[in-house]
């Protein structure tokens, strides 16, 4: 009960869901990418990435300098069914 909380906690933002959204059209992209895409602070778009890493929705890989961000491969069941709902948006 407490994975499926935090799960919903970390998507129960609409920045967050718009980076989720992004990952999911884009693939794996950097810090940078995600933050000038949704209009926030490199600081910011960090720690909402951090959030979405912990709940183990996102993942992220170091590349040289920069932090690569993906979709986890086996993301929480309620996840899964969001970045379906996410995709398929035309929001």
């Amino acid at each position: 009960m407490k994975n499926l909380e935090r799960t919903i906690k970390a998507l129960a933002n609409l920045r967050r869901l718009k980076i989720v959204k992004f990952l999911a059209k884009n693939g794996n992209v950097s810090v940078s990418e995600i933050a000038s895409e949704i209009r926030l602070s490199f600081k910011a778009t960090s720690k909402h990435l951090s959030i979405l890493t912990s709940a183990g929705i996102l993942d992220k890989e170091q590349k040289s300098t920069n932090v690569i961000y993906f979709l986890h491969k086996q993301p929480p069941q309620v996840a899964r069914k969001i970045i379906v709902l996410l995709s398929n948006s035309r929001e």
